[in-house]
C-alpha cells in the first residue's frame, strides 16, 4: 500500500469539512480547537493516508501540502 501524509496550514483552514468528505481513507477530522481566525480546523487523525490528493483538490483555501512516499522498485538484481 502506498503511504502518504499531509501538512495542514491550520491557521488558514476555515473548517468547511469538504476535505473530510473527500478523503477515501477517512484520515481527517475536525478538531474542537480554534485557530487565530476563530474557526475549528482539520487535522490528520490516523496514518492511513495514501497521498491521493483528494483533500487538496477540494480545499477552497489551499491548506494542504500532500506528500507521498515513492513506490519501491520492483526490479530484481541480476
Amino acid at each position: 500500500m502506498i503511504k502518504g501524509t499531509v501538512k495542514i496550514a491550520t491557521e488558514l483552514c476555515k473548517g468547511c469539512e469538504l476535505c473530510i468528505a473527500a478523503c477515501p481513507q477517512d484520515c481527517l477530522t475536525l478538531t474542537n480547537n480554534i485557530n487565530l481566525k476563530g474557526y475549528k480546523f482539520v487535522e490528520l487523525k490516523n496514518d492511513t493516508c495514501t497521498g491521493c490528493t483528494n483533500c487538496a483538490l477540494v480545499c477552497p483555501d489551499a491548506v494542504f501540502t500532500v506528500y507521498r512516499q515513492p513506490k519501491a522498485s520492483l526490479k530484481k538484481a541480476v
